[in-house]
């Protein structure tokens, strides 16, 4: 009898101990998912920005392969992009309606930002492609090769519509779009570096396997 009063005191007791190792195992993960991700980020050249825009998302996966950091960083790098044209579209409108000299640099910013969004979306479909590769090949190398041109081009044409931003005297206008766009440009390159360290991991593991 006295075994029977005790059996809802031990299952009480099974059932708190069962969720702290829910908890636990889900804390664990995101301190090897920061250590793991503020250790990747070493290797890019804005690192506090990379640990800053991906720590929210390691939170909610697994971060443990060069692979899944790439993947996630140009994803980020796709998204940051959507932003800053819906901002800059937003911008041009009222610009247009005022005709404001700075409508038509607006103009060709949202231009070179929607080319950026294009390359961005194109290669983050090829980094799928060579994630489904079975075996390293050359085909492998024209996965990489199309991921590096794309989020390069990207890169560049992020950075062409900020050098058309003097260096001083800009209105207050024109250091926001400014802002936004170096924000992008330094995300998107966060991405390509992380992309770089995937890629050489890719073909070091690919050529270890028999």
């Amino acid at each position: 009898m006295a075994q029977l009063k005790l059996l809802p005191l031990l299952l009480m007791v099974h059932s708190i101990f069962c969720t702290m190792g829910t908890v636990e195992p889900s804390f664990a993960r995101r301190s090897r998912n920061r250590a793991y991700l503020e250790a990747s980020c070493r290797s890019t050249r804005y690192p506090a920005l990379c640990v800053q825009c991906l720590s929210g998302y390691a939170n909610k996966t697994v971060l443990q392969s060069p692979q899944e950091l790439a993947q996630l960083a140009l994803s980020v790098s796709l998204n940051k992009a959507l932003y800053t044209r819906a901002y800059l579209l937003k911008v041009a409108r009222e610009l247009k309606k005022m005709k404001a000299k700075e409508y038509q640099m607006v103009q060709d910013c949202t231009q070179q930002i929607d080319n950026g969004i294009d390359q961005l979306s194109q290669s983050i479909k090829e980094l799928r492609r060579l994630n489904q590769e079975e075996a390293f090949s050359d085909q492998s190398f024209w996965h990489i090769s199309n991921v590096e041109t794309w989020v390069s081009a990207a890169l560049t044409d992020a950075t062409t519509c900020v050098d058309q931003f003097p260096v001083r005297n800009l209105s207050k206008l024109k250091a926001t779009i400014k802002g936004k766009v170096l924000n992008m440009v330094q995300v998107t390159s966060n991405a390509l570096a992380l992309f770089h360290r995937y890629a050489a991991s890719y073909g070091a593991g690919a050529a270890k396997k028999p």
